[in-house]
């Protein structure tokens, strides 16, 4: 019987499943363990770059100049970043600053300047040279605009804030935190290069969030991302910086505005042939325009249309214009002394004939010298409100070429008191297509455009109370399109002698006439300004909540205007 030999086999063990957890949980620990920390990176870069560098607005910019009393910044910074009222006039070697109510005028390299032709002195040079640099104290503009300046001891940052920005506050939550994780990161990420540490309740600020992590502020001045989980959000706050200035006592005014501009070309109308005019709170009459490059000016006022005027009741804005010529308009107001000329002459006709307001018309300049125009009406509204003057500027709506392209629409707005939209010209009396003086929906399309830049409520919208005959001819084949300007009384007997009545044309919002000469088979065209147009173009101004009606020119208004006009602006809205 034979034997069978078994071999042994030792059982093999095994693995309980909660080991398996275990090892897997360490190994997983060790990997996020090994990827966060301690390998978070260590490497510290420096945040400014240079001594006493500016920080505005989260931003960090060139190098301040520190002197006793004075701190010293770039000008070009400056007027592109704090005030563009700052402007650089290379040619005075000066810098002119403008305010509500005041113009600064600052010889470079001096302690004296002046204010509205006064003069006045600083204990340190305003303005000075730094190699091809000018620089500006910083502290003397804060009399005149809302700013914080501070210099940070410990970093020598040069932090500037301006009133109205607003922050919001926390605080470090990292009372157990590693310092590892209290360092403000290049970037939202721990593998980042950090550019300051901060400590559990330290006060910061914070600035934006990616994903988990804040952009926060130090007291310091650094900037740098946080984990959120150690940061704890507070309250936004509003930086609130007033500062004292001169106020502004400008005449009451009654709104809505109802202007009428009168045109006058060499002499004044007879006052006892003016008409009554009813609900026209504004006489705008066109007598100051610029005669030559040295700043003089061209004076057609008349003392009997003052008396006039306040005897009726109304406030006179007497108009000025650059006489239309965009080569006189550059030789003029590209030097400060002609421009001060200007403006000392429309002051004194301001204050001379009791005038409630000046009302600037400048047209036709190239748009290369926006710049010129603007800086004229920024010191000739703060001159003309530091004598108690209103002031308003005639604009065209947003279009290019001579006649529009130069206008600063939105420093404008924030300069003056009023803007007066010229609504019309849709099609110029030289135009070889016939249409409508201002059509409604043109008109309404253009003004919306407008409000994105101009604040409704400064706005006036201007009226045409002029139409034109548009006359279609054909000589020899061809066709010739002219057209002469109507009052709406001329346009109306012009009708009447032809035995022509108007129908209403939707396109236009207007009524309008067309009729053909048989024997010269010249076609004549007029779209009408009338009731129906005028109170249109009221609701408009109603509709967008503007500041009231300006119109070109009483000449061309009959009787059923005013009245029109009056009924349409003081009707309640239902």
């Amino acid at each position: 019987m034979s034997r069978i030999l078994r071999r042994h086999t030792p059982s093999q063990k095994k693995v309980k499943p909660i080991a398996i957890l275990l090892i897997f949980f360490f190994l997983s620990t060790s990997a996020l363990v090994f990827y966060f920390y301690p390998f978070a990176s260590s490497k510290k870069n420096p945040y400014f770059k240079y001594d006493q560098q500016i920080l505005y607005k989260g931003s960090l910019y060139g190098k301040a100049h520190l002197e006793k009393n004075a701190i010293y910044l770039p000008l070009s910074f400056i007027r592109d970043k704090i005030s563009d009222q700052v402007y650089i006039d290379t040619e005075e070697q000066a810098v002119i600053f403008t305010t509500k109510g005041s113009v600064i005028y600052i010889p470079i390299e001096s302690k004296e300047y002046e204010i509205n032709n006064e003069k006045k002195a600083d204990e340190q040079i305003i303005v000075k040279a730094d190699n091809d640099e000018w620089m500006m104290n910083i502290l003397f503009l804060k009399h005149y605009v809302p700013l914080d300046v501070r210099v940070v001891e410990s970093s020598g940052a040069v932090w500037i804030e301006k009133s109205g920005e607003t922050y919001v506050n926390g605080t470090i939550a990292g009372k157990n935190a590693d310092q590892a994780f209290l360092r403000l990161r290049e970037k939202p990420s721990l593998q980042s290069p950090y550019v300051a540490e901060v400590q559990h309740d330290e006060q910061i600020r914070i600035e934006g969030e990616k994903e988990d992590y804040y952009s926060i502020r130090t007291a310091e001045g650094y900037q740098g991302y946080m984990k959120k989980k150690f940061v704890t959000k507070q309250e936004e706050n509003v930086m609130t910086i007033n500062i004292e200035e001169e106020p502004i006592k400008l005449p009451d005014l009654k709104e809505p505005i109802n202007l009428t501009w009168e045109a006058v070309y060499t002499k004044n109308p007879s006052t006892d042939q003016l008409p009554a005019m009813p609900g026209v709170n504004v006489v705008s009459p066109t007598w100051f325009h610029l005669g030559n490059e040295k700043g003089d000016l061209k004076n057609l006022a008349s003392s009997e249309y003052v008396q006039w005027a306040k005897n009726s009741g109304r406030q006179i804005w007497g108009l000025f214009s650059n006489s239309f010529d965009p080569e006189l308009t550059k030789k003029a107001f590209q030097s400060y002394q002609s421009r001060k000329h200007i403006v000392d002459q429309l002051v004194h006709f301001a204050k001379h004939y009791q005038l409630e307001g000046i009302n600037i018309d400048i047209e036709n300049v190239d748009p290369d010298d926006a710049p010129l125009v603007t800086q004229f009406v920024r010191e000739a509204a703060a001159r003309l409100h530091q004598a108690g003057k209103i002031v308003s500027m005639d604009i065209t709506f947003i279009s290019t070429g001579n006649w529009s392209a130069f206008l600063e629409r939105e420093k404008l707005a924030q300069t003056v008191d009023y803007l007066v939209v010229m609504a019309y010209d849709e099609h110029w009396g030289s135009s070889q297509t016939a249409g409508s003086v201002a059509s409604l929906p043109w008109v309404e399309a253009n003004l919306n455009t407008l409000l994105e830049e101009v604040p409704a409520e400064t706005l006036i919208l201007g009226l045409p109370l002029y139409t034109r005959l548009w006359i279609e001819e054909t000589h020899e084949g061809e066709q010739k399109m002219s057209s002469k300007a109507l009052s709406m009384q001329q346009a109306q007997e012009w009708m009447q002698e032809r035995n022509l009545e108007a129908s209403y044309d939707d396109a236009s919002g207007q009524h309008f006439v067309e009729w053909q000469d048989e024997q010269t088979n010249t076609i004549y065209r007029i779209w009408l300004e009338d009731d129906v147009s005028l109170q249109k173009r009221v609701d408009l101004a109603k509709k967008y909540k503007l500041a009231g009606i300006g119109t070109w020119s009483r000449f061309f208004a009959d009787d059923t205007a005013w009245h029109t006009l009056q009924q349409a602006l003081t009707a309640q809205e239902e």
